[in-house]
């Protein structure tokens, strides 16, 4: 019985992946014209390359009596090793061929003006610089928008703020992170809030003048729900807008605006950033992706580099 301690050594000096390959198939088929057809080569070259491999291994791999194919034990000891080494190479392959496709692309990403000023500007730098050959396209919106691009097959990926206004089978949600909100106000404003505390009230913005987003946006329906958990409607001194536009009235001291800490941490100059006092109003940010199409590999990394942030 010849044994065969070591085939990665002996692949590494004499063995052909290709050897390899026809060896599985005729071990497989259990017929060497088959096997040719299997790996869309002529039969006689087949045979020529099983008794190279033969020769390289100083042992018969197949019994061949009266058109009956067999594997010898040699051939019964080598068949899991070329087995596993064909895979191992099939999905070396397909890692190489994933890792080539990152150096070109698109990224189709969705989400919320807030999110965009706020959680995107570090992943989306960090994933650019590991990847500078993907094309990230960015479309803003809110939740509700964002996933009907989703079904749609506009976007491979969404940041979105849970609850869903319209929840869907459909699509695979993730977490991300539960984010505070903090009311800002222009320094030169009276700061909000009453007798100097260091954090604000829900009921301490009655009466006060709220720079309120557009309808539709999630933050509006938050604050707007909140205040009226309180007993009390908002008052608007100005609405309508997007993030950008609500801070700018805010800095022009046209009112105060609830929005997300990590917004005001990043665009907070010149504003005024003051704490909800406990339990406060926070919001769960959310990736999501069809249930049914596994997004493309980029979008994949990306979602990765998301959920490790």
């Amino acid at each position: 019985m010849v044994h065969l301690v070591s085939i990665g050594r002996d692949y590494a000096v004499g063995v052909q992946f290709q050897q390899l390959q026809y060896f599985v198939a005729v071990a497989e088929t259990r017929h060497f014209t088959r096997a040719a057809e299997l790996v869309h080569v002529a039969q006689p070259s087949l045979s020529q390359q099983i008794r190279a491999l033969e020769r390289e291994l100083g042992a018969d791999l197949f019994l061949r009596a009266r058109g009956n194919i067999t594997l010898t034990d040699a051939g019964e000891a080598l068949l899991p090793l070329a087995r596993r080494i064909l895979a191992d190479a099939d999905t070396a392959r397909h890692e190489v061929q994933e890792l080539m496709q990152l150096r070109s692309g698109r990224v189709r990403l969705g989400a919320t003006p807030s999110l965009c000023t706020g959680l995107l500007p570090d992943v989306l730098r960090a994933f650019h610089d590991r990847y500078p050959g993907i094309r990230l396209l960015i479309e803003e919106g809110g939740s509700h928008d964002l996933v009907r691009e989703l079904a749609r097959g506009a976007l491979d990926l969404a940041l979105v703020v849970l609850p869903l206004p319209t929840p869907s089978p459909a699509l695979t949600t993730v977490e991300l992170l539960r984010e505070d909100l903090v009311v800002v106000s222009s320094p030169e404003a009276p700061a909000p809030g009453r007798g100097g505390r260091s954090h604000v009230r829900i009921a301490d913005l009655e009466g006060a003048r709220l720079v309120m987003f557009r309808h539709g946006y999630d933050l509006r329906e938050l604050t707007v729900a909140a205040c009226r958990a309180e007993g009390f409607e908002p008052d608007f001194a100005v609405e309508g807008g997007e993030m950008d536009a609500v801070l700018g009235f805010v800095r022009a001291g046209l009112g105060v605006a609830v929005v997300p800490r990590m917004v005001a941490t990043r665009s907070g100059r010149g504003l005024r950033v003051t704490p909800l006092a406990r339990p406060g109003l926070h919001r769960t940010i959310a990736l999501a992706h069809r249930s049914d199409v596994a997004p493309p590999r980029a979008a994949r990394e990306l979602q990765r580099m998301l959920l490790e942030h």
